[in-house]
Protein backbone atom coordinates (compact mmCIF):
# COMPACT_ATOMS: atom_id res chain seq x y z
CA UNK A 1 0.00 0.00 0.00
CA UNK A 2 1.28 3.20 -1.11
CA UNK A 3 0.69 6.44 1.09
CA UNK A 4 0.72 10.73 0.08
CA UNK A 5 2.61 12.67 1.54
CA UNK A 6 1.72 16.18 0.64
CA UNK A 7 4.94 18.73 2.31
CA UNK A 8 4.60 21.83 3.23
CA UNK A 9 5.55 24.00 0.32
CA UNK A 10 6.57 27.64 0.88
CA UNK A 11 3.87 30.54 -0.08
CA UNK A 12 6.67 31.92 -2.37
CA UNK A 13 7.12 29.20 -4.54
CA UNK A 14 3.66 30.43 -5.72
CA UNK A 15 4.82 33.43 -6.84
CA UNK A 16 7.41 31.60 -9.45
CA UNK A 17 6.44 32.07 -13.10
CA UNK A 18 6.96 28.45 -14.12
CA UNK A 19 7.54 25.17 -11.52
CA UNK A 20 7.44 21.42 -11.88
CA UNK A 21 7.72 18.73 -9.45
CA UNK A 22 10.18 18.47 -5.89
CA UNK A 23 9.79 14.91 -4.65
CA UNK A 24 11.15 11.92 -2.61
CA UNK A 25 12.36 8.99 -4.65
CA UNK A 26 14.39 5.53 -4.34
CA UNK A 27 13.96 5.39 -0.79
CA UNK A 28 14.21 2.48 1.43
CA UNK A 29 15.06 1.37 4.98
CA UNK A 30 17.89 -0.94 6.45
CA UNK A 31 19.28 -2.32 9.39
CA UNK A 32 22.96 -2.02 9.53
CA UNK A 33 25.81 -3.79 11.30
CA UNK A 34 25.55 -2.01 14.66
CA UNK A 35 21.70 -3.07 14.53
CA UNK A 36 20.80 1.45 13.68
CA UNK A 37 17.92 1.67 11.38
CA UNK A 38 18.50 4.13 8.35
CA UNK A 39 16.02 5.14 6.26
CA UNK A 40 17.76 5.89 2.69
CA UNK A 41 16.91 8.30 -0.55
CA UNK A 42 17.02 11.05 -2.84
CA UNK A 43 15.12 14.32 -3.33
CA UNK A 44 14.71 15.38 -6.94
CA UNK A 45 14.68 19.14 -7.65
CA UNK A 46 12.51 19.64 -10.74
CA UNK A 47 11.57 23.63 -9.95
CA UNK A 48 13.40 26.36 -11.58
CA UNK A 49 15.25 28.17 -8.60
CA UNK A 50 17.66 26.71 -6.34
CA UNK A 51 16.91 25.19 -3.02
CA UNK A 52 18.44 24.91 0.28
CA UNK A 53 17.76 24.30 3.88
CA UNK A 54 16.10 20.67 2.87
CA UNK A 55 14.91 18.79 6.14
CA UNK A 56 13.48 15.39 5.56
CA UNK A 57 11.13 13.92 8.33
CA UNK A 58 10.35 10.40 8.61
CA UNK A 59 7.14 9.51 10.65
CA UNK A 60 7.16 6.06 12.12
CA UNK A 61 4.47 4.51 12.18
CA UNK A 62 3.34 1.08 14.09
CA UNK A 63 1.67 -2.22 12.44
CA UNK A 64 -1.70 -0.22 13.51
CA UNK A 65 -0.82 2.62 11.07
CA UNK A 66 -0.56 4.94 14.00
CA UNK A 67 2.56 7.34 14.59
CA UNK A 68 4.85 6.34 17.82
CA UNK A 69 7.78 9.19 16.37
CA UNK A 70 9.42 10.96 14.15
CA UNK A 71 12.92 12.12 13.27
CA UNK A 72 14.34 14.79 10.69
CA UNK A 73 17.84 14.33 8.57
CA UNK A 74 19.30 16.73 6.07
CA UNK A 75 20.57 16.09 2.34
CA UNK A 76 23.58 15.20 1.68
CA UNK A 77 24.19 18.76 -0.73
CA UNK A 78 24.00 22.31 1.08
CA UNK A 79 22.36 23.74 -2.56
CA UNK A 80 20.24 21.73 -4.87
CA UNK A 81 19.97 23.29 -8.34
CA UNK A 82 17.15 22.93 -10.60
CA UNK A 83 17.31 19.45 -12.39
CA UNK A 84 19.37 17.79 -9.67
CA UNK A 85 19.13 14.88 -6.89
CA UNK A 86 20.28 15.02 -3.42
CA UNK A 87 20.36 11.74 -1.37
CA UNK A 88 19.96 11.32 2.61
CA UNK A 89 20.27 9.12 5.17
CA UNK A 90 18.01 9.28 8.18
CA UNK A 91 19.50 7.36 11.71
CA UNK A 92 16.62 6.25 13.77
CA UNK A 93 17.84 5.42 17.33
CA UNK A 94 16.12 5.14 20.73
CA UNK A 95 13.21 3.44 18.74
CA UNK A 96 12.40 -0.21 19.46
CA UNK A 97 12.84 -1.59 16.03
CA UNK A 98 10.28 -4.11 16.11
CA UNK A 99 7.20 -1.52 16.47
CA UNK A 100 8.49 0.22 13.29
CA UNK A 101 6.78 -1.41 10.76
CA UNK A 102 6.01 1.29 7.82
CA UNK A 103 6.93 5.26 7.54
CA UNK A 104 5.32 8.62 6.28
CA UNK A 105 8.33 11.26 4.40
CA UNK A 106 7.78 14.56 4.79
CA UNK A 107 9.77 17.70 3.43
CA UNK A 108 10.50 21.00 3.92
CA UNK A 109 12.79 23.96 1.92
CA UNK A 110 13.75 27.40 1.22
CA UNK A 111 14.66 29.14 -1.79
CA UNK A 112 17.92 30.60 -2.27
CA UNK A 113 20.62 31.99 -4.92
CA UNK A 114 22.17 29.98 -7.83
CA UNK A 115 25.82 28.87 -7.24
CA UNK A 116 28.00 27.95 -10.16
CA UNK A 117 28.75 24.90 -10.41
CA UNK A 118 32.47 24.13 -11.13
CA UNK A 119 33.72 21.36 -8.87
CA UNK A 120 34.08 18.75 -11.67
CA UNK A 121 34.60 14.85 -11.44
CA UNK A 122 36.95 13.96 -14.46
CA UNK A 123 37.44 10.32 -13.53
CA UNK A 124 36.18 7.48 -10.96
CA UNK A 125 36.71 3.65 -9.94
CA UNK A 126 34.64 1.34 -8.09
CA UNK A 127 36.36 -1.40 -6.44
CA UNK A 128 37.35 -4.18 -3.89
CA UNK A 129 40.46 -3.02 -1.10
CA UNK A 130 42.01 -5.73 0.08
CA UNK A 131 39.77 -6.75 2.70
CA UNK A 132 36.79 -7.08 0.68
CA UNK A 133 35.18 -3.62 1.39
CA UNK A 134 34.04 -1.08 -1.77
CA UNK A 135 35.80 2.12 -2.32
CA UNK A 136 35.42 4.58 -4.81
CA UNK A 137 38.64 6.67 -5.75
CA UNK A 138 38.90 8.95 -8.43
CA UNK A 139 40.40 12.72 -9.45
CA UNK A 140 38.41 15.97 -9.30
CA UNK A 141 39.10 19.47 -10.77
CA UNK A 142 38.39 23.02 -9.66
CA UNK A 143 37.29 24.35 -12.63
CA UNK A 144 35.92 27.66 -11.42
CA UNK A 145 37.66 31.10 -11.16
CA UNK A 146 38.55 31.57 -7.72
CA UNK A 147 39.89 28.73 -5.07
CA UNK A 148 37.19 26.10 -3.16
CA UNK A 149 36.66 25.25 0.07
CA UNK A 150 35.63 22.91 2.08
CA UNK A 151 35.02 20.01 -0.55
CA UNK A 152 32.71 17.42 -0.08
CA UNK A 153 32.56 14.65 -2.34
CA UNK A 154 28.99 11.99 -1.53
CA UNK A 155 29.09 8.45 -3.52
CA UNK A 156 25.31 7.58 -3.73
CA UNK A 157 24.76 3.34 -4.31
CA UNK A 158 22.03 2.12 -6.17
CA UNK A 159 20.35 -1.32 -6.37
CA UNK A 160 18.75 -3.40 -9.50
CA UNK A 161 15.37 -1.45 -8.60
CA UNK A 162 17.47 1.90 -8.26
CA UNK A 163 16.45 2.48 -4.89
CA UNK A 164 18.85 3.74 -2.59
CA UNK A 165 21.01 1.38 -1.29
CA UNK A 166 23.30 3.25 1.23
CA UNK A 167 25.36 6.44 0.98
CA UNK A 168 29.18 7.66 2.02
CA UNK A 169 31.45 10.51 1.72
CA UNK A 170 34.53 12.55 1.82
CA UNK A 171 35.98 15.82 2.97
CA UNK A 172 39.02 16.36 0.64
CA UNK A 173 42.34 17.19 2.45
CA UNK A 174 43.86 19.72 2.20
CA UNK A 175 40.32 21.85 2.71
CA UNK A 176 40.56 23.94 -0.06
CA UNK A 177 41.67 23.54 -4.11
CA UNK A 178 42.98 26.35 -6.21
CA UNK A 179 41.21 27.41 -9.57
CA UNK A 180 42.14 24.78 -12.44
CA UNK A 181 44.21 22.33 -9.98
CA UNK A 182 43.05 18.47 -9.25
CA UNK A 183 42.85 16.12 -6.49
CA UNK A 184 42.61 12.81 -5.64
CA UNK A 185 39.83 11.15 -3.87
CA UNK A 186 39.00 8.06 -1.99
CA UNK A 187 35.40 7.19 -0.54
CA UNK A 188 35.19 4.20 1.65
CA UNK A 189 31.72 2.23 1.70
CA UNK A 190 31.56 1.54 5.10
CA UNK A 191 27.83 -0.15 4.99
CA UNK A 192 29.21 -3.44 4.01
CA UNK A 193 26.19 -5.96 4.26
CA UNK A 194 24.68 -3.18 1.94
CA UNK A 195 26.95 -2.05 -0.77
CA UNK A 196 26.60 -6.04 -1.63
CA UNK A 197 23.35 -4.81 -3.05
CA UNK A 198 24.85 -2.31 -5.23
CA UNK A 199 25.33 -1.95 -9.20
CA UNK A 200 25.66 1.21 -9.90
CA UNK A 201 26.40 4.29 -7.92
CA UNK A 202 26.36 8.27 -8.62
CA UNK A 203 29.01 10.91 -7.13
CA UNK A 204 28.27 14.28 -6.53
CA UNK A 205 31.25 17.08 -5.48
CA UNK A 206 29.90 20.35 -3.58
CA UNK A 207 32.49 22.81 -2.25
CA UNK A 208 31.36 26.32 -0.06
CA UNK A 209 31.43 28.30 -3.27
CA UNK A 210 29.98 25.73 -5.46
CA UNK A 211 26.61 24.26 -6.15
CA UNK A 212 27.33 20.15 -6.47
CA UNK A 213 27.93 18.85 -10.04
CA UNK A 214 26.30 15.42 -10.41
CA UNK A 215 28.53 12.90 -11.89
CA UNK A 216 27.29 9.10 -13.11
CA UNK A 217 29.28 6.67 -14.40
CA UNK A 218 29.10 5.31 -17.68
CA UNK A 219 28.93 1.12 -16.83
CA UNK A 220 26.60 -0.04 -14.86
CA UNK A 221 27.37 -2.83 -12.42
CA UNK A 222 29.32 -3.07 -8.80
CA UNK A 223 33.39 -3.63 -9.03
CA UNK A 224 33.37 -2.26 -12.60
CA UNK A 225 36.10 0.52 -13.39
CA UNK A 226 34.05 3.48 -14.89
CA UNK A 227 34.77 7.11 -16.28
CA UNK A 228 32.61 9.38 -15.23
CA UNK A 229 30.10 11.81 -17.73
CA UNK A 230 28.69 14.88 -17.04
CA UNK A 231 25.22 14.98 -15.81
CA UNK A 232 23.27 16.63 -18.81
CA UNK A 233 20.29 18.91 -17.24
CA UNK A 234 17.55 17.96 -19.19
CA UNK A 235 15.07 20.74 -19.49
CA UNK A 236 11.72 20.22 -17.71
CA UNK A 237 7.90 20.70 -18.74
CA UNK A 238 7.48 24.47 -16.77
CA UNK A 239 3.89 24.30 -16.92
CA UNK A 240 3.18 21.05 -14.36
CA UNK A 241 1.97 22.34 -10.80
CA UNK A 242 4.10 21.36 -7.42
CA UNK A 243 3.43 18.38 -6.59
CA UNK A 244 5.30 16.60 -3.72
CA UNK A 245 4.78 12.95 -2.53
CA UNK A 246 6.88 10.44 -1.25
CA UNK A 247 7.01 6.73 -1.50
CA UNK A 248 6.35 4.56 1.27
CA UNK A 249 8.42 1.79 2.21
CA UNK A 250 7.82 -1.78 3.73
CA UNK A 251 10.19 -2.77 6.21
CA UNK A 252 10.73 -7.01 5.59
CA UNK A 253 10.88 -9.04 8.45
Amino acid sequence: MKKFIIAFIPFLLFLQPAFADVFIQNDQPYIDDDGTLHIVGEIENNTNVPLNQIKITAKLLDGDGFQIGQISGDTTTNVLMPGMNSGFDIIITGYDLHAITNYDLEFDYKITDPKNQAIEIISSELKQDSQGNLVISGMLENQGEITANMINVIATLYDRDGNVVTISNVRIQPDFLRSGDSTFFIIPIHEKSQSVHAVDYTLIAESDEYAAVPEFPLGSGALLIASVSSYIILSRNPEKVINTISKISHFKR
